[in-house]
């Protein structure tokens, strides 16, 4: 194993290959990309390229943030900049699954029901306040998410491809809002939050033009077929196995934390696997390392772990949580024998 790991980071740096049916040129446009998001968000370069790794890894996003922090712009600023069609729903406790799905309209001029497509069939759909609405219609959403199909009267329809979900949480005002269960919000790739901008980031955005005009100045860098091009080499990405162990030793250490009362399921690890590639891929490597793994896991446990009694009563909060747990679980090292 360790002869196959030396080929690889061989071929890596060996600048004169093609690797991985264009990977250099297709992460050109990936940096290129973020580099231009970020023109639009100040001072969010680390939040930008996560929900970039999480587009990569074919993974829907939880923003839970206060308004006002441009979570409406970084999907719009995307959605432009990838060659999305977007398509943004305001939730309240009106908004029906139909809204979302679609319905049959009967059309007297054509005598029959034709159907409507709902607000789902596009590419990068941002849900805002997705607390805000009725269960059923939450359940509504999650299950495309994860199925990437809507049935409506018998007849089943896939939505585009790619389909990419951000949602949005606000924890101020609860009044009125339904909470995501726990089995549901793990439907989440990863969950972040672009919280304020620093000084010099709102003086820049203050001192500069309207935000729109720059949104309108945006140019497609990346298009659909890109898009799922760099999702399936990403597949290709190498994972020793020590490094599979070690995520699997993360996610089960949040079920047996003495602070938890509920742990990361397996579809974390699922998850956690395939942003790590997408962090590999994006920094020019052909494998993961354990570096990409630790980087990765809060994004995907936050809002996959649950805090007891235990931990209220001590004042711990999930960062905390976290910390621990990438503490205590060795690290593999990639040289390494195993015996």
């Amino acid at each position: 194993m360790g002869k196959v790991l030396d080929k690889l980071k061989a071929f890596m740096y060996d600048k004169k290959k093609d690797r991985l049916g264009g990977m250099d040129v297709d992460r050109d446009k990936i940096l290129q990309t973020i580099e231009q998001v970020g023109q639009i968000i100040y001072g969010k370069e680390e939040e930008i390229r996560e929900v970039m790794l999480a587009f990569m890894a074919d993974g829907h996003i939880l923003l839970e943030d206060i308004p006002g922090v441009g979570k409406t712009t970084m999907a719009l600023a995307f959605s432009k900049s990838m060659g999305l069609d977007y398509r943004r729903i305001q939730f309240t406790p009106d908004v029906l699954p139909s809204d979302l799905t679609g319905f049959s309209l009967y059309r007297r001029d054509q005598e029959a029901f034709v159907y409507q497509p709902g607000v789902v069939f596009c590419n990068l759909l941002l849900a805002d306040e997705i607390n805000r609405t009725s269960p059923k219609t939450q359940s509504a959403l999650l299950e495309v998410m994860e199925e990437r199909k809507v049935t409506v009267e018998g007849v089943t329809r896939p939505v585009p491809s790619p389909f990419l979900v951000i949602a949005t949480q606000n924890p101020l005002g609860s009044a009125g809002t339904q909470s995501l269960p726990e089995a549901q919000i793990d439907r989440f790739m990863v969950s972040l939050s672009i919280g304020y901008p620093d000084y010099k980031s709102e003086l820049q955005m203050a001192m500069g033009i309207g935000y729109q005009e720059k949104l309108d100045d945006l140019s497609a860098i990346l298009d659909q077929n890109m898009l799922l091009r760099i999702q399936k080499e990403i597949c290709d990405i190498y994972i020793r196995k020590n490094v599979y162990e070690y995520m699997v030793r993360l996610v089960r250490a949040t079920r047996e934390h003495p602070y938890l009362r509920h742990g990361g399921s397996p579809r974390a690890t699922i998850a956690l696997v395939r942003l790590a590639r997408a962090s590999a891929w994006l920094k020019g490597r052909t494998f993961v390392v354990p570096a990409d793994v630790a980087e990765q896991f809060p994004y995907i446990i936050r809002h996959r772990i649950f805090l007891n009694d235990q931990a209220r009563m001590e004042s711990a909060d999930k960062e905390q949580v976290i910390r621990d747990i990438l503490l205590s679980v060795k690290r593999p090292v990639l040289g390494e024998r195993r015996r």
